[in-house]
């Protein structure tokens, strides 16, 4: 599952002439793991087909008529959780805290709840503990999945894909809930929440090294994963 969640993260990002270039050892780290199910991989190869051959310019501009101009659509979990409440300060504080405690720090200046970045953080747990982390926020998956769908979106495979791996039976309340915490119509996410590139150094818990970039975070999946002593 490492490597599929990797390769999510790395679709889920800013389109770039790296991922571009890249597109088909993404989508072989994909298959070649096996952790997705095959319907869910038809269903992923659309979005793998178009960011390997539409132009840069035309796949960043969907990007970002989806994901940074619309808060139905946001990339930030606690969004979509807490809305505008005073509880989504305190939970961002308390995943940050949680990446810390398991040796992990961002690099640059990104919210813990961005999809892309909780995502490469789960890729680096054990598998029972990834599972049941990736599980957690599991109903937003699902309601930016139905989004996308409405849409038309082939992003939308991404986020059935991490219900599927998460392996966890939605609850239709939750689902639900999300709804009644984000706008049901588009409405524009100010200028502090645009994305910005972010990268992990993990200390003792996860060797990155080596190049940087899409390839290298894929690659750094196939790595062991070292815990700290008595973890």
């Amino acid at each position: 599952m490492r490597l599929t969640l990797r390769a999510f993260a790395a679709l889920l990002g800013y389109p770039s002439a790296d991922l571009q270039a890249h597109a088909s050892e993404v989508a072989d780290a994909i298959r070649s793991e096996g952790a997705l199910p095959r319907a869910d991989l038809r269903r992923l190869q659309p979005l793998l087909d178009r960011l390997a051959t539409e132009e840069l310019l035309d796949q960043q501009s969907t990007y970002s008529e989806l994901f940074d101009r619309s808060r139905s659509l946001s990339l930030h979990l606690f969004e979509h959780v807490h809305g505008d409440s005073r509880e989504r300060g305190q939970a961002m504080i308390d995943l940050g805290q949680q990446y810390i405690q398991s040796g992990f720090f961002l690099e640059a200046s990104e919210l813990p709840d961005f999809v892309p970045v909780f995502l490469e953080y789960v890729s680096c747990l054990p598998v029972a503990e990834a599972r049941e982390t990736l599980g957690q926020p599991a109903h937003v998956y699902a309601a930016l999945a139905e989004r996308l769908d409405k849409r038309g979106s082939d992003y939308a495979a991404i986020f059935h894909g991490l219900v599927a791996l998460a392996g966890v039976r939605l609850d239709a309340e939750a689902v639900a809930q999300v709804d009644g915490n984000t706008p049901a119509v588009d409405a524009p996410i100010d200028d502090e929440w645009e994305e910005a590139p972010v990268s992990f150094s993990a200390g003792s818990a996860h060797e990155m090294g080596g190049p940087t970039g899409v390839v290298a975070k894929i690659r750094a999946s196939n790595r062991p994963v070292a815990r700290e002593a008595g973890q």
